[in-house]
């Protein structure tokens, strides 16, 4: 397959493309730095004004779209607020463009989303088949717009998945290494009052469950990328220690972290138990459905 990757140079992005390039698949990296070809890689220049990368586009067989500024960089200013939400809009609108223009259209578009779209919840268990909370929480109205800007895909006929990603854990990048750092130092322990939810997956089942809905054409909509047994924050970091062999004893007080992170804090303070129904009900198997098996693997890797 030809498959075009917009924020193909992040930490999911390379997974997917050296898991995807190992499969015997030619990638479409788009971005606005374009760097020298290779045999299973072509840089296609995209969103800067010289660009019109659908001239060099026509059949691609499939779209995976992760391009938007890092929810991670940065406190929540209005400002860093609104690049993280523009960046969204204005790379969903070229995506939808592009395929507007393609002679041959594209059999799949994986749009990503993440979990934040289900707002903060500590009750309710959410899958792909619920109804949207009420929310006016940031992250939430970001995917709401991001998802909704995609929506023309689909009326062009083509088959169009929004991979609803959870906290990926790898040692790459991420949220995972600036959790473990304090366990490592002997500092670990809980974040807030431990009770939120941790809707987690390992690197590995994220790139694995891209690959299945690239090829299950019963698969639209909304698809949850996040393990089957999410955890209590008390219970992951616990996990953590246990794995590292720290102690798990010092806990960072919620007044402390938003103090530290203003609102972005909301990050590691709140969040939602959230099911990947649809991949269990169309036979996805899972390397890593629990945690302690996720985090052994991570540290057991170089």
């Amino acid at each position: 397959m030809k498959i075009a990757i917009t924020g193909g140079t992040g930490m999911i992005g390379q997974a997917l493309s050296k898991r995807l390039i190992a499969e015997g698949h030619h990638i479409f990296i788009l971005t606005r730095s374009v760097q020298d070809n290779t045999e299973h890689t072509t840089y296609v220049e995209w969103l800067t004004s010289s660009a019109a990368p659908e001239h060099q586009l026509e059949g691609v067989d499939a779209f995976i779209h992760l391009a938007g500024a890092s929810i991670n960089d940065g406190r929540w200013t209005e400002e860093r607020k609104q690049t993280i939400l523009q960046s969204r809009i204005d790379s969903t609108k070229e995506l939808v463009r592009i395929n507007q223009a393609l002679k041959t259209k594209p059999a799949v578009v994986l749009s990503a989303s993440a979990v934040g779209i289900y707002g903060q919840d500590r009750h309710q268990t959410f899958t792909e088949e619920q109804p949207l909370p009420p929310t006016s929480d940031f992250l939430s109205q970001v995917c709401i717009k991001w998802e909704a800007l995609a929506q023309p895909i689909a009326d062009l006929g083509i088959r169009l998945v929004h991979p609803r990603i959870g906290v990926v854990l790898s040692k790459e990048g991420g949220a995972y290494p600036l959790m473990r750092l304090p366990y490592k130092l002997f500092g670990g322990g809980t974040m807030g009052d431990g009770k939120q939810w941790v809707s987690w997956v390992h690197i590995d089942d994220l790139v694995e469950l891209f690959i299945f809905a690239l090829k299950t054409n019963q698969l639209t909509g909304p698809l949850n990328i996040t393990a089957p047994h999410p955890e209590t924050m008390r219970q992951f970091g616990k996990t953590i220690g246990k794995t590292l062999h720290r102690p798990h004893w010092l806990p960072a007080p919620r007044f402390a972290l938003e103090l530290a992170l203003g609102e972005k804090s909301v990050i590691v303070l709140e969040g939602a138990r959230v099911i990947p129904k649809k991949a269990l009900e169309n036979g996805f198997k899972f390397r890593y459905a629990e945690l302690k098996d996720a985090l052994s693997n991570l540290e057991q890797t170089n």
